[in-house]
């Protein structure tokens, strides 16, 4: 069973905003304005979603991408990719899993080329579930999450997830996303590094208004972003359930 099959059969806790689904009474009025450009009047909560997106991904120079995502609540997320190199391909899969990281690509889906996991691959890949759950609104929807900050950076937390930082227009709309996460961007020893981007467009699927242009990286917020920026995407669909 493929890791993007598995992730959408788990069962999923509960989801429930923070005072109900109407009033969001109990949080500050900017998470409030953020949730309800997010996530549409009617729309009910859910746990998951399926993302389709095309970019590119740099790998010493920039590469071109197709790939498919499952973002769960509470679980985790598989990204699955095809990397073209010239007349070649590179596929394979980024994922975290209740608590597990990992990552495997090969060369034409056969030659192993990079693979990883172990404490410090899954610290870093929880660390990004942290922030890519900008695309799963409805995560944010729990009595746990607190947020704190203003209209220009508010910070979400909650209990296992490291805090992440979004960027926000007058209309909740967000325009960047950003923390601390875990990770050797420089090839060296692990540790907390800037990381995070700035969302270019949003679009709304089924109810969910979500970041579908996305310019991402380390250093983000100093003068090494544009060294350290590796990832551009555009989400072109996305499924929720």
């Amino acid at each position: 069973m493929s890791s993007l099959k598995l992730l959408s059969e788990l069962p999923s806790n509960e989801i429930v905003l923070p005072s109900n689904q109407d009033g969001c009474d109990s949080i500050p009025d900017v998470a409030s304005t953020y949730l309800r450009h997010a996530i549409g009047n009617a729309s009910p909560l859910r746990s998951s979603v399926r993302l389709e997106m095309t970019g590119e991904i740099k790998l010493k120079k920039w590469l071109p991408f197709t790939a498919t995502q499952v973002v769960r609540v509470d679980r985790g997320f598989v990204w699955s990719a095809k990397v073209k190199t010239g007349l070649a391909f590179i596929r394979g899969f980024d994922q975290f899993i209740d608590g597990v990281g990992e990552m495997r690509w090969k060369l034409f889906g056969l030659i192993p080329v990079m693979s990883g996991k172990g404490p410090d691959i899954s610290r870093s890949a929880g660390d990004r579930y942290a922030i890519e759950r900008v695309l799963l609104p409805s995560a944010f929807c729990r009595h746990e999450v607190r947020w704190t900050g203003d209209a220009i950076a508010l910070t979400v937390e909650a209990p296992g997830v490291s805090p992440i930082t979004l960027g926000l227009d007058s209309s909740g709309r967000v325009v960047s996303v950003s923390m601390l996460r875990w990770g050797n961007p420089d090839g060296g020893t692990f540790g907390m590094f800037p990381f995070g981007g700035y969302v270019d467009s949003e679009t709304t699927w089924d109810g969910y208004t979500i970041p579908s242009r996305l310019r991402i990286g380390w250093f983000f917020g100093s003068d090494r972003f544009e060294e350290g920026e590796f990832f551009r995407a555009t989400i072109t669909h996305a499924a929720f359930k």
